[in-house]
């Protein structure tokens, strides 16, 4: 153990620090020490606002809002300022995964390049996604070549069944809510008074 010298003295006799209460503050120093490593490996995978503050980018109405049309993500983010700013990013992943895959890029699709200092608004529609979660993040690219993300959201693509599955419970609800209405009233004594 480390709470003693190499002459096996304690360092704080007046502790008492008993084997169990060493294992406790052993495990709560790596807990702590695993902590600092999961907020690093975040750090290293994540830049620019998504890094600095993620619920700022939410709260402020600029963050990453998405609708579904014919099954396919209709993308929309907004931008207040773009003082150097290229074009933008968007990017992919599975759902708890790790690799995010680029799907349109500002050097590909015109309306993806920067609308001016005053910022704007964007649309981007993802033609290519399949049912499953998907998180997509946006990423500025500045003129001087660094990137930046900017905002992210987390999309649930429902299959066909699943989607007839929802609407069957929805229905099935709303018709045992009638009924239990229906009953109450046929079984008050005083007539619904």
């Amino acid at each position: 153990s480390n709470l003693r010298n190499e002459n096996g003295v304690e360092f704080a006799p007046w502790m008492g620090v008993s084997e169990e209460d060493k294992k406790l503050i052993i495990q709560a120093v790596t807990l702590r020490t695993k902590a600092r490593r999961r907020q690093s490996d975040l750090e290293k995978e994540v830049s620019g606002n998504l890094l600095k503050d993620s619920q700022a980018q939410e709260l402020s109405g600029t963050g990453l809002t998405y609708k579904f049309i014919d099954g396919k993500v209709e993308l929309e983010w907004a931008t207040r300022s773009e003082k150097n700013t290229k074009g933008f990013l968007v990017k992919r992943r599975k759902a708890k995964t790790d690799n995010y895959e680029t799907v349109a890029s500002f050097e590909d699709w015109g309306p993806l390049a920067s609308k001016g200092p005053d910022g704007g608004i964007y649309r981007f529609f993802d033609e290519t996604v399949t049912p499953g979660g998907w998180v997509y993040r946006i990423t500025e690219v500045d003129n001087n070549g660094s990137s930046a993300d900017i905002c992210q959201c987390l999309v649930e693509i429902q299959t066909e069944d699943e989607q007839r599955a929802a609407t069957i419970a929805g229905v099935g609800f709303a018709v045992f809510a009638v009924l239990a209405v229906v009953a109450g009233i046929a079984a008050d004594p005083y007539g619904g008074y």
